[in-house]
């Protein structure tokens, strides 16, 4: 039986290592090439008729971005960007979702690490073995593969009404996740319309919350949930949320739990809810309720961090959450969070976790400074909080992670 062939398209736009990537890639029985592109368009219209498995191009194409990554993968075409200066392209490479780079100088190679590279696009590739190949990401080694044994833990954030930082929390406890080396993927699932594409800056025209929320109505969800997925790092990805409010209703009840279960077998999940979990009396007439996804994800969780505001009106309305949780879920206790603590309020720390134990156990009380700079930086760059630099604000992250690890061994 003959060997399968690898179907590659060529990017062509005149540069001098082109010449030598089509004689290596012709010159090999495992390539064919199937045409030679001209720009990105080209190259979408012609991944779209679903012949080719591979397309060859420069890491620093002008057009190739995330979107264009992401339809590649659904067209089942992998990417292999060539590379004139690896530790320069690294850093787009993460960005954009390109997995696998290749150094110009070892361009005579391309056929090898072509025909070697998985034929399903949702399939990670494997540790390189060609001198050369360089992973994609921002210099943090080779993509993390799913880790191995137990599933891993389910994270969920919440906090009630005028509760500051849901999202900003659970975006930074998801990246400190990946830094410390673990797989994670935070999902944006607040019924009442997601922020988090908008605080990382993702024009993204399809949400990747409803997407999924169609692969499971489909029973597709095993073979194609790669595909929600946005790439921020080797080790970050991101399910975007609601585009609307108003199309909360096409999340159907279950849709969350059947996508968080898939998604722990990878590795770790952070959930962004909403913040309202009041029952709602369509509910009793067996009609989906919009505050069922926010119930959901705290009953499929783990552990629930719970953030609220340090002033008086925040600190009343977290003591009422510790009650309402409990009714919810009465075997899990939360880890508090109490953002934007400042002098100002003439409050100590143990003043603040006396009052909140009245109200019920919990896993810890932490406390998150009023570090409004380093906000404003990662929202104005649209980048997570450990990635606009060190600050109060990251530290205390930093702190409440590693009490979290203290209390499962599978955190680190």
């Amino acid at each position: 039986m003959s060997s399968p062939v690898t179907i590659v398209l060529l990017v062509s736009t005149g540069a001098a290592w082109e010449t030598r990537a089509l004689a290596a890639l012709q010159a090999s029985p495992a390539t064919v090439v199937l045409k030679r592109c001209v720009d990105v368009a080209d190259l979408l219209a012609t991944a779209s008729t679903g012949q080719a498995h591979v397309a060859v191009l420069a890491a620093d194409l002008a057009g190739l971005d995330h979107a264009v990554v992401d339809d590649l993968g659904r067209y089942g075409v992998r990417v292999v960007g060539i590379a004139t200066d690896a530790e320069l392209t690294r850093p787009r490479a993460a960005r954009i979702g390109l997995v696998t780079l290749l150094e110009v100088a070892r361009i005579d190679e391309v056929a090898a690490l072509v025909a070697a590279l998985p034929a399903d696009p949702t399939e990670p590739p494997g540790p390189p073995e060609l001198p050369g190949v360089v992973p994609g990401g921002a210099g943090e080694g080779p993509p993390a593969a799913p880790e191995a044994g137990a599933p891993g833990r389910v994270i969920a954030v919440w906090g009630p009404g005028g509760a500051p930082g849901r999202t900003t929390l659970a975006g930074a406890v998801a990246a400190d996740l990946a830094r410390r080396g673990l797989s994670t993927l935070l999902v944006d699932a607040d019924p009442y319309g997601g922020a988090v594409a908008q605080q990382l800056g993702i024009l993204d025209e399809v949400s990747g919350l409803l997407a999924a929320a169609r692969l499971v109505a489909a029973g597709t969800v095993e073979q194609r949930f790669a595909t929600v997925q946005r790439r921020l790092s080797d080790r970050l990805r991101v399910i975007t949320g609601l585009p609307r409010p108003d199309r909360w209703s096409e999340v159907r009840p279950g849709t969350l739990t059947a996508l968080v279960e898939r998604a722990r077998l990878d590795g770790q999940v952070v959930l962004d809810t909403g913040f309202s979990i009041e029952p709602d009396p369509a509910a009793d007439l067996g009609r989906p309720a919009r505050n069922d996804l926010t119930r959901e994800a705290l009953e499929v969780a783990d552990e629930v961090v719970l953030v609220g505001a340090a002033d008086p009106v925040g600190l009343a309305r977290l003591a009422r959450a510790v009650t309402d949780l409990r009714d919810l879920v009465p075997d899990l206790a939360p880890r508090i969070v109490v953002n934007r603590m400042r002098p100002s309020l003439g409050w100590r720390e143990a003043d603040v976790t006396a009052m909140l134990a009245g109200f019920g156990p919990s896993r810890g009380v932490h406390f998150l400074p009023d570090d409004q700079p380093a906000v404003d930086r990662a929202l104005v760059a649209g980048r997570l909080l450990v990635e606009s630099g060190e600050s109060p604000l990251t530290r205390a992250v930093g702190r409440l992670i590693d009490a979290m690890a203290g209390g499962s061994p599978r955190l680190p």
